[in-house]
């Protein structure tokens, strides 16, 4: 029998504890590379996950010619470039900054906004959220004081459809319909205008950074607020009706394939692409990176999955590497105990009918870094050499059957 996954580490050193902090926000940026073991890590916030096709063919070319090839896609929906060398933090700002990728250096770690990605392509969804997210980038990049945010701080904007709700959203908007919005924070809601949406969103992150003030424990996200300093939303000039605040799901992210007329949904394998792939998602639209690490590509119709399932990409929800994911593993992390990457090549699809696989997720360390939200599979490699699978110990040579058969059974 399985055993459970183990439970996401808690948010204080001790339950009920308020978190002090005792170091500054060092979550990389654009501007503010990390040093890992592969080179310089660089990481574009990328709002509702966009991207111009010129923007990608510059993402690709700084791939190349600055890193070790490949674009990574995390779990918000933004960008990171690898394997940078020490020296070429200037000349990669000056390249984001001339293809438009960094219209802010002194908020360029707080565009945190993930959208639904198919909103406005597809038909479904309430209202274009992605219209939200424009909306909303360009308050949090002419508020001052939003620089003040943490770098972890995420605006998460539903269309209704439930697909990015319940990713853990500091501050969440769902359209409802009808003009109308639900914003939420902290286990509180109000009804608004969809109009009012951005601004308030905006508001609402104000409000979180009076409360973590007050409460002096140096909170980068609303989670971490002691109970007793909760984020006022009225005092924070949120107007809208309070409502009761319902469970936000993680809902089903767009399937591999035809997404509408002329859209695309693919996704990278292992949340990678490396610079061909990224230019053979061109000629397109926009280009819309996911919380999944896949790609929306508006403006493609059915006639490109070939040319795309041929560049290395999972255009059918059927394909074995559909939902895996992993760290960054060795060589990269000198946390990691195993190559995971290597360590993840898909076993058979083991798919029944009707059943849905849970997505998989590979970590080197007991950090989990980059693991789905919701119900996972959970691989964590052991100083042994060997794997936990679900907390069930499992010989590496065993991998891809053990893998295969927890994705279904639980």
């Amino acid at each position: 029998m399985l055993a459970a996954m183990p439970p996401t580490p808690p948010p204080t050193p001790d339950p009920g504890e308020p978190r002090i902090r005792d170091r500054g926000d060092a979550c990389p940026g654009a501007l503010r590379l990390h040093s890992a073991d592969d080179g310089r890590l660089a990481r574009l916030r990328l709002p509702g996950g966009c991207l111009t096709p010129r923007q990608v063919e510059i993402l690709a070319g700084a791939a190349e010619t600055l890193g070790d090839g490949r674009l990574s896609i995390t779990s918000r929906g933004n960008a990171e470039l690898r394997g940078l060398a020490d020296d070429c933090g200037a000349r990669l700002a000056a390249l984001l900054a001339e293809a438009g990728l960094l219209p802010s250096p002194t908020h360029e770690r707080v565009r945190n906004i993930v959208a639904s990605p198919a909103s406005g392509l597809d038909g479904l969804g309430a209202a274009d959220v992605q219209l939200w997210a424009r909306e909303l980038d360009a308050h949090l990049r002419s508020a001052p004081w939003a620089a003040a945010l943490s770098g972890r701080f995420l605006f998460v904007l539903d269309d209704g459809r439930g697909d990015v709700a319940g990713l853990g959203g500091d501050v969440t908007l769902v359209a409802l319909g009808r003009g109308e919005a639900r914003l939420h924070v902290g286990g509180r809601a109000v009804r608004l205008a969809g109009s009012d949406a951005p601004s308030a969103a905006l508001a609402a992150a104000g409000g979180f950074l009076t409360a973590a003030r007050k409460a002096g424990t140096g909170a980068w996200r609303v989670r971490e607020l002691p109970e007793e300093y909760p984020v006022d939303l009225a005092e924070s000039g949120v107007r809208g009706e309070p409502v009761p605040a319902p469970e936000l799901p993680q809902g089903p992210p767009p399937s591999p394939g035809v997404l509408g007329p002329a859209a695309l949904s693919v996704l990278a394998p292992l949340g990678r692409l490396t610079a061909a792939q990224l230019r053979a998602l061109l000629p397109a639209d926009e280009v819309r990176l996911t919380p999944w690490r896949g790609v929306v590509v508006a403006g493609a119709g059915a006639d490109r999955l070939p040319a795309l399932d041929a560049a290395g990409l999972v255009t059918r929800p059927d394909s074995p590497w559909a939902g895996v994911t992993a760290c960054t593993g060795r060589p990269g992390c000198a946390k990691s105990l195993a190559d995971v990457r290597a360590d993840a090549a898909p076993g058979p699809a083991h798919r029944p009918t009707g059943r849905t696989l849970l997505p998989v997720h590979f970590s080197g360390c007991e950090r989990r870094c980059g693991h789905p939200h919701g119900a996972w599979t959970d691989v964590l490699a052991t100083t042994g050499g060997d794997y936990l699978v679900d907390g069930v110990a499992t010989p590496r040579t065993s991998l891809p059957e053990a893998v295969a058969t927890a994705r279904t059974t639980r």
